[in-house]
């Protein structure tokens, strides 16, 4: 791709929507679904901090301490764990895919509920999504106080999982991207695979391939269950260090283009991105999908991104690789434009 090549090509699309997800029917959905919100009538003064759209909301508690807010799912890799009949790791993923957002902020995740909805109560199946819950909760430090059970065969066949998760942050010390500026660097945190985005892409690419294929050195279904990583005690060393902290991006659906999420107008150009898995390869040949568009679509080996002031680089290197050894200075930023460049 061309270095000048914005990474959000408009022909990067086609694919997902092809397989059963239109990204721009989602922005204007959603763009839609805020819009009315917005309209509600409080009868008091709002207590939302102005993020912009960032990654996890935060509402004034007092004049010091702000309550961080955020709701997750895992999506369709549910499906690929019926297939398996194996739900022990899609309860990390749920509370993965809400710290890893809370954190984003700066906040310190305290606690999450959990939504489970099924078609019938199974008590092995809900039993092992409990431990994977449990599980997911020792690695983000977290308690789960509560949650609900739903029986709805009417609306849902299978199962499907949410969580909402808060967690505090002093107002002071909010984490928004705003002091991003031009000279400093991008540091990538390694994910541990597809995590819980792209995997109706992934699912209709490898479509017709057993999920006892051990092509990529372990079996594909295997793979495609690896769990989402959690990144809170890593980024939580490192907020809690002396290196200044300006910007921390989730790497979800949107791939890297979730930089623009902060809070700054500068360029994110990405030289040397982490390695992506094989998995990602794999998707690609077998659905033809082209370089951009999977970047667009997946973490592409890279779940989390933490941008720091040049002169911060190694102390921060150090810190995340006592977490990370894979973690690596992938790109850096330089001034105007809002986007995400790839290339040299």
């Amino acid at each position: 791709m061309n270095a000048d090549e914005p990474a959000t090509a408009e022909a990067g699309v086609d694919a997902y929507a092809q397989a059963g997800v239109s990204q721009n029917d989602a922005d204007r959905a959603v763009a839609k679904l805020v819009a009315a919100l917005a309209t509600a009538e409080l009868g008091r003064p709002s207590r939302q901090v102005d993020l912009g759209g960032h990654y996890a909301a935060v509402i004034r508690l007092d004049e010091t301490t702000g309550i961080a807010l955020s709701t997750d799912g895992v999506g369709t890799k549910l499906l690929v764990a019926e297939q398996l009949g194996r739900y022990d790791t899609v309860g990390i993923d749920c509370i993965a895919m809400n710290v890893n957002d809370i954190i984003c902020v700066g906040a310190e995740p305290l606690a999450m509920l959990d939504y489970l909805a099924v078609d019938r109560a199974d008590p092995d199946q809900c039993e092992q999504i409990g431990l994977g819950l449990a599980r997911g909760a020792e690695l983000a430090g977290i308690e789960v106080p509560g949650g609900e059970l739903a029986q709805i065969g009417d609306l849902v066949n299978g199962f499907d999982i949410a969580g909402a998760c808060f967690g505090t942050v002093a107002l002071d010390r909010i984490i928004d991207g705003s002091r991003v500026a031009a000279g400093d660097v991008v540091i990538g945190l390694p994910s541990s695979g597809l995590h819980s985005n792209g995997y109706t892409l992934a699912r209709s690419a490898l479509d017709g391939l057993d999920l006892e294929d051990d092509r990529l050195g372990r079996p594909l279904g295997e793979i495609l269950l690896e769990p989402t990583e959690i990144y809170v005690r890593a980024i939580r060393d490192l907020i809690e260090s002396e290196v200044p902290v300006y910007g921390l991006a989730h790497i979800t659906s949107g791939g890297l283009d979730n930089l623009l999420r902060l809070k700054s107008d500068v360029t994110y150009r990405i030289t040397d991105p982490l390695p992506p898995q094989p998995i990602f390869e794999l998707i690609a040949e077998r659905a033809s999908v082209p370089d951009g568009e999977m970047y667009e679509v997946f973490n592409m080996g890279c779940g989390f991104c933490c941008v720091v002031p040049e002169a911060s680089e190694g102390d921060a290197l150090a810190a995340l690789r006592r977490h990370y050894p894979g973690a690596a200075t992938i790109g850096s930023v330089s001034a105007g434009g809002r986007r995400v460049v790839r290339g040299g």
